[in-house]
């Protein structure tokens, strides 16, 4: 008799199939098209190979390569397929690490004596990549056992692969997967073979230290994207050709926003006059938007006693992360850059005995942090070393944390609406049960704050997946994952819930029933930080932002040098009536500062020579539109102030 078991499927539908059924005989089953796209499944929340037999009741996802889980395993079966392509092409080649990340993958390698791997080298790497795909080599997973790994890599002389196996492995753990004459250590999931991968790019060459340590010796880091059809490489290069563009350090360069200077630091962005604006900009859309939810803004200080961090736990769980501890040169005291704002935010909460009536209490603050990122990984305003969150810790009563979570869900949508983010989808960040010593709280704590998460999303229709161990490691999150016009996926708006900081600061507040008792703490950011909100919202706009936030909103252009003295009169005239102008009174044609001021996607362009300057007008030009016509200075003032307060009037 037939061992049938039950399959069930995302939409709630259950199918029955015989024990032992692979993922890709259930695709095959709905339909001949489905299975052909297919290229991976979950089993049970587990992404595993389609090959994989499922042999008990089970729920199942099958994932496509346009499905995040389906990049990850058709990247990850890339990143073996270019090392087995390196073991061909350079004898004695030795391997690292190769994972699949956001935009395809990378593998480090350490070339043998007399072997260099270069941009020179691209295009017969690519060659070879796809000579072995065409052969459509079965990928085999094997369990082996520890003593069994070492062995099979010490006969091939991968010592770093034997060093992993000797340092991080243990028996029972260890899988390989073998595709061809390439074998390596990995978890997987994979594809079932090669021959989904029909175009393949080599993206760049970088250095890496084994193991991210800088006392060790330097790889090669090569970084690949593979797609299963030529004409999605085609448009993957085409995207990337228009993100150039875009390039928040490029434009920000153009527009004079930020800039960084090595004698200053790496990673300290230094913000413009102009830069200055757009934040102070975002600060007071974000303050008005903040009004109807009582919220009380503070300022702590940029550094804090180490004890602060001791107490809050941050220290032992992130302290390789921040700046080391500062000495006074007197005093027996040591005291750290500030990593977070939230314990300073407890102890102003417990600067004074709270009520029940007091809650919730909304503490909010534009509070710059200092991280230390290595050199490696710094990137423009999205990965710096110091930034500024637009902070808030709410503290409420356990009954009060459902409503305080939809409210913020609340702002936070009206945010990506103010600014045109329409794609982004919210994870729910959990933590890994089988990781206990990554998180801090008792099991019913987090099991109290996690479901209070997922209440909140339901009653907000939010549709949310769940990420097992992302949680911070106090408690479980709400992230919102924000897709730009490019369609590339950045990690902006977060909450989360909290009960274990209030213990650990002993917060409390006296109930109805005149008993202490502790509340519970909300973390939330609508932007993220403004460095990094600031870097998204110029690459999603191309630095075109709205009127109402664009630090230069207009600027007056005189024809020749004649001109200045009135086009000088006209900009302070317009920074009378609160608008935003400049003038360009270079030495240049006119068509050169048109240019140039439309490179810096200033909105209004305002021409002035004989005729304007004794008539006291303007001849007025829209960014991308061309001659608006002439004005008098007074009507294009309140010509702009009307359109700035229509923009203000539909913000949420």
């Amino acid at each position: 008799m037939r061992n049938m078991i039950k399959i069930t499927f995302p939409d709630g539908s259950i199918r029955e199939y015989e024990s032992g059924v692979t993922g890709l005989q259930i695709a095959e089953s709905i339909s001949p098209a489905l299975a052909r796209d297919v290229v991976s499944c979950s089993v049970n929340g587990e992404t595993v190979e389609l090959n994989r037999p499922i042999l008990k009741n089970a729920t199942i996802a099958l994932y496509k390569f346009s499905d995040e889980e389906g990049k990850y395993t058709f990247w990850h079966t890339s990143a073996h397929l270019l090392a087995e392509a390196l073991q061909e092409l350079y004898p004695g080649i030795q391997f690292g690490f190769g994972p699949a990340v956001e935009n395809g993958f990378f593998y480090d390698v350490m070339p043998a004596d007399g072997q260099t791997i270069s941009e020179n080298d691209f295009s017969k790497i690519e060659a070879k990549m796809l000579e072995l795909a065409k052969k459509n080599e079965p990928v085999v997973r094997k369990e082996v056992s520890k003593e069994n790994a070492l062995t099979e890599f010490k006969a091939d002389g991968q010592v770093y692969k034997c060093e992993h196996i000797d340092q991080d492995l243990e028996d029972g753990t260890i899988t390989t997967y073998t595709q061809g004459k390439f074998t390596d250590l990995c978890r997987g999931p994979h594809l079932v073979s090669t021959g989904l991968i029909k175009a393949v790019k080599i993206m760049s060459v970088a250095g890496a230290f084994w193991r991210g340590d800088a006392k060790r010796e330097q790889m090669i880091r090569i970084y690949g994207i593979t797609f299963p059809k030529k004409k999605m490489l085609e448009e993957y290069l085409t995207l990337l050709e228009e993100a150039k563009k875009r390039d928040h350090r490029k434009i920000g360069k153009e527009m004079e926003l930020f800039m960084f200077s090595e004698r200053v630091g790496k990673g300290l962005p230094i913000w413009l006059p102009k830069g200055t604006q757009l934040r102070l900009g975002l600060q007071e859309m974000l303050r008005g938007l903040l009004r109807p939810y009582d919220y009380q803004e503070v300022i702590t200080p940029g550094i804090g006693g180490k004890n602060l961090y001791v107490t809050s736990g941050h220290y032992d769980h992130y302290g390789k992360d921040a700046f080391q501890p500062i000495h006074t040169p007197e005093e027996d005291e040591e005291y750290m850059l500030k990593p977070m704002n939230c314990p300073h935010h407890c102890e102003i909460y417990s600067r004074k005995p709270r009520s029940y009536k007091d809650l919730p209490l909304r503490i909010a603050e534009f509070g710059t942090v200092f991280r230390y990122e290595k050199s490696g990984e710094l990137h423009g305003l999205t990965r710096v070393r110091t930034f500024t969150q637009d902070d808030a810790h709410i503290f409420v009563r356990p009954d009060q944390v459902k409503a305080e979570f939809k409210a913020v869900i609340d702002i936070i949508l009206k945010v990506f609406k103010t600014f045109n983010f329409e794609n982004y989808e919210a994870q729910i960040s959990l933590r890994d049960p089988k990781d206990t010593e990554k998180y801090i709280g008792s099991d019913e704590i987090w099991e109290e704050s996690e479901n209070a998460i997922r209440e909140a999303c339901q009653e907000m229709r939010l549709n949310a997946h769940e990420e097992i161990g992302e949680a911070a490691f106090y408690g479980p999150k709400l992230d919102f994952m924000v897709k730009d016009a490019l369609g590339r996926r950045w990690q902006l708006g977060t909450i989360q819930v909290d009960y274990n900081l209030p213990e650990r600061f002993e917060l409390e507040y006296t109930g109805e029933d005149n008993k202490k008792h502790r509340p519970v703490m909300i973390h939330r950011a609508p932007f993220g930080s403004l460095e990094r909100f600031v870097a998204v919202l110029i690459e999603h706009t191309a630095g075109k932002f709205p009127l109402w936030l664009t630090p230069e909103q207009c600027v007056v252009l005189p024809i020749s040098d004649k001109f200045n003295g009135y086009a000088e009169n006209v900009r302070h005239e317009l920074q009378i009536l609160g608008i935003r102008c400049e003038t360009d009174s270079r030495s240049e044609k006119i068509g050169r500062k048109i240019r140039d001021n439309e490179m810096k996607h200033t909105p209004y362009l305002l021409i002035v020579g004989e005729k304007e300057a004794a008539e006291g007008k303007v001849s007025v030009r829209r960014q991308g539109e061309g001659d608006k016509g002439v004005m008098s200075i007074s009507e294009f003032g309140q010509f702009i102030l009307a359109e700035v307060a229509k923009e203000k009037a539909n913000l949420l």
